[in-house]
């Protein structure tokens, strides 16, 4: 008698075991949405607005591992890449690996390019804010004539002989 009161009194406990067991399933769940599948769908939806935006002069890297510059969009799926001078194919825009050098649209023509190269001053330049390095002057030798001395050193030894 004692063994069936002790399963009557434990039957009606377990209902709410079986939510908190579950638990830690969702919270696992959570974590990898978090971490793994929304980071993931990001990338791929920046990667789809790279691909509808590829237009001609693009340099791209193809899915095969392919360099080239895009010289026709023929259509929303294909494209005509340039590998090598001369020779063009015609690509998946599906098989775009990655796009290497976006072009900017020109504003002002070529007068408007030329300027802002010249602007930049090359890649320190840009990255010194525009600013030109001052070319430090020559340094004065003991004679002050800015000559090597070891060129003078020669030629008085040749003098003296």
């Amino acid at each position: 008698m004692l063994i069936s009161t002790a399963w009557a009194q434990s039957g009606g406990a377990d209902g709410g075991g079986a939510l908190v067991g579950f638990l830690p399933l969702i919270l696992i769940f959570v974590i990898f949405y978090f971490l793994l599948i929304r980071p993931q769908q990001k990338r791929q939806k920046q990667h789809q607005q790279k691909l509808q935006a590829i237009r001609r002069g693009d340099k791209i890297l193809t899915g095969g591992g392919v360099f080239g510059t895009v010289s026709k969009v023929i259509d929303e799926t294909e494209l005509q890449v340039e590998i090598a001078d001369g020779v063009k194919v015609r690509v998946s825009r599906a098989m775009v690996a990655d796009v290497i050098n976006k072009t900017e649209p020109a504003k002002g023509g070529a007068a408007a390019a030329n300027d802002a190269t010249e602007k930049k001053g090359g890649l320190l330049g840009g990255l010194l804010g525009g600013q030109k390095a001052a070319a430090s002057p020559a340094p004065a030798d003991k004679d002050g004539d800015n000559k090597g001395d070891a060129e003078q050193d020669d030629t008085k030894k040749g003098d003296e002989k």
